[in-house]
């Protein structure tokens, strides 16, 4: 078994409707396996109602350590970051 990697999640407006109203949660990976898309797959498993927002990457955006993960793109994760899941922000 790799080494676990802990990650904290930050959940805003509908994601957090989605994860029950949680503001934030600490997620726990395999090292081997601890990227954005493989992250996407576990919210998924962890928060069933919040797979069909987080599985799409046009309904949510992750933001790791502040920074916007660019659509298609896949990004190690490492102890400690932090990622936002940042739905769709609509003006007016």
């Amino acid at each position: 078994m790799s080494p676990l990697v802990t990650v904290k999640i930050l959940f805003f407006a509908s994601a957090r409707d989605a994860a029950g109203g949680m503001t934030s949660a600490d997620v726990e990976m395999e090292s081997v396996a601890a990227d954005t898309s493989h992250l996407r797959e576990k919210l998924a498993e962890l928060y069933p109602q919040l797979a069909s927002l987080v599985l799409d990457e046009e309904n949510i955006t992750l933001a790791l350590n502040e920074e916007y993960v660019p659509m298609g793109e896949v990004w190690k994760l490492k102890n400690g970051d932090v990622v936002a899941l940042i739905p769709p922000i609509s003006g007016g």
